[in-house]
């Protein structure tokens, strides 16, 4: 062969193969993050339920299941923090301009971006519908296109916002009425499967939210689902608390010697209840487990399409809840029937308690029982298949993860405004198995606040004084070593002062208590949740002692 046409061999190598002569290069991967609403830590199979998950158990076995993974204990909170990969406090939920979601990060780097399902950020306050905006929907905002409903709870038959009736669901940005055989779940896994589609018609990597609205109240689950789990929680609450925990502490999702934490205080014994109590409670937790089971079906749809469009390999998936069991009993009607459409119930502290097994306390709060989420990763190629991780992580660490794995860039400015820093840290090394030096992760809502170092962590309630825990030991925060370790108890609440004066995140009554006369503290009214528990306890609503 003559030496020209060597060399054009060689050239043609080279294109095809990479100038190093190596195979070419993966593509960049697809990311689908699916977020549910109210889930509790102990409520899928794979972490220790009674309830039936087989889509995600199969997505457990394909990925990794993180056992010590932290959200933002509250709704909004989380999805401003889960997208933009800072402190919800630094993006005031997405209503600043001095941050960028993943979303315009990926769109940046040449992605195709969906979301469907709750928004809940911006301006989209279901009591406050004068100060709602088009910039604040997800269109504007780094997503090419949006299925969903952009306050905080809505009928999952009719698609109306929760309270007041009004119709808050949205096709894009038009305004968009839900048919008659709508079931929010059903519907928002028609559109992400759509959605999943159209991307495969074009030769750009994709990223999916898909932000499902359950199993958050109102209890509404369809009657083949329900029927499924009635008479199975007729043992009570005690009972199913103690199977889960037992099944945790046999699939080594928690430590044995991680004390089960008692029964809450304002949760009556099972057995003081009467016959016709115990059969609606057994319907409440029936109505919430087939919501779950309903959901995980749904998962399961979008991991069939993802096979049948030969997406899986390349696709990395992540499931997560955006905090703990909701002890809330919304505004309802006694006498409704959970289920339908007309139900206005929820499942209330009793079963909330059960939810969230082993630990102790519930949405809102920055103790275990609210801020502890499942998390599942599938990365094929990447992560080894059915491993588990006690490594500690943020939801803030996801959009550094999501940049990491696609090789896109975190912008110094966006739109000509400034952007923050990220606070969080890829969780890429600690998918392929390795590990990440430990970092300070802090929590604060209404009042409700934490820092956690390691193995230990710093936590109070609203108005209560700090408490400290050694989570390796004792993760149910069953023992405070407040008194016992004065000078990990010392610096770490000065890692959090620190924080919170940077975040902008100092509460009310700390503000106040450090300057009486302060006209700028952050403002944080108690909830209904937190006034109706500390007035069973006989707690105050008072600045804490300093």
């Amino acid at each position: 062969m003559s030496s020209w046409r060597i060399c054009l061999c060689l050239l043609f190598s080279a294109l095809a193969f990479g100038c190093t002569g190596s195979e070419p290069a993966k593509p960049r991967p697809n990311v689908v993050l699916i977020l549910c609403d109210d889930l509790g830590f102990s409520d899928l199979g794979c972490y220790g339920s009674e309830i039936s998950t087989p889509n995600l158990d199969r997505l457990s076995t394909e990925g990794m299941r993180f056992t010590q993974f932290y959200n933002d204990a509250k709704c909004t909170q989380t999805r401003a923090a889960l997208l933009t990969g800072l402190y919800h406090h630094q993006s005031n939920n997405l209503i600043t301009r001095n941050h960028v979601t993943v979303a315009e990060a990926l769109q940046q780097a040449g992605y195709q971006t969906y979301m469907v399902g709750k928004w809940h950020l911006g301006r989209y306050s279901a009591s406050k519908p004068e100060t709602w905006t088009v910039d604040d929907q997800p269109t504007r905002r780094g997503f090419d296109q949006y299925f969903g409903f952009l306050t905080g709870a809505i009928n999952f038959y009719t698609g109306q916002e929760y309270r007041s009736g009004r119709n808050v669901m949205v096709l894009d940005e038009e305004q968009y009425n839900v048919p008659e055989d709508f079931y929010s779940t059903t519907a928002f896994t028609d559109q992400a499967i759509r959605y999943l589609n159209k991307a495969t018609r074009k030769e750009a990597p994709f990223f999916l939210y898909l932000a499902y609205n359950a199993p958050h109240f109102p209890l509404h689950a369809l009657p083949d689902d329900i029927e499924q789990y009635v008479g199975r929680y007729t043992s009570g609450w005690d009972e199913i608390r103690r199977e889960r925990y037992d099944r945790m502490v046999a699939r080594e999702i928690i430590d044995p010697q991680w004390l089960l934490s008692p029964r809450d205080e304002i949760v009556p014994e099972w057995n003081s209840l009467t016959d016709s109590q115990r059969q609606e409670e057994d319907l409440l937790m029936a109505v919430y487990a087939a919501m779950v089971h309903r959901l995980d079906r749904g998962v399961g749809r979008v991991l069939d399409s993802l096979d049948r469009l030969n997406l899986t390999e390349n696709t990395v998936v992540m499931f997560l809840s955006d905090n703990g069991g909701c002890c809330w009993a919304a505004n309802h009607k006694p006498d409704t029937t959970p289920g339908p459409a007309e139900s206005t119930r929820s499942y209330d502290t009793e079963w909330a308690n059960v939810s969230n097994t082993p630990f102790r306390l519930y949405k809102q709060y920055s103790h275990e029982g609210g801020i502890s989420t499942p998390f599942i990763v599938r990365w094929p190629g990447t992560i080894e298949a059915g491993s588990m991780t006690n490594g500690i992580g943020h939801l803030i660490d996801i959009m550094p993860t999501v940049l990491e794995a696609s090789g896109s860039s975190y912008p110094r400015q966006y739109n000509n405004y400034p952007v923050l820093p990220m606070e969080g840290r890829s969780l890429v090394p600690v998918l392929r198995g390795g590990t990440r030096p430990d970092a300070p992760i802090f929590w604060e809502f209404n009042a409700n606040r934490a820092v956690r170092l390691g193995r230990w962590k710093l936590v109070a309630e609203r108005s209560q004084d700090w408490e400290l825990y050694d989570i390796d030991s004792d993760r149910c925060e069953l023992t405070s070593l407040i008194e016992a370790e004065p000078e990990v108890a010392a610096q770490l609440s000065r890692k959090y002062d620190e924080w919170a004066e940077r975040a902008g995140a100092r509460t009310h009554a700390e503000c106040l208590a450090r300057d009486p006369s302060s006209q700028t503290c952050y403002q944080h009214p108690a909830t209904r949740q937190q006034l109706h528990r500390m007035q069973a306890l006989g707690l105050k609503d008072e600045a804490p002692q300093q």
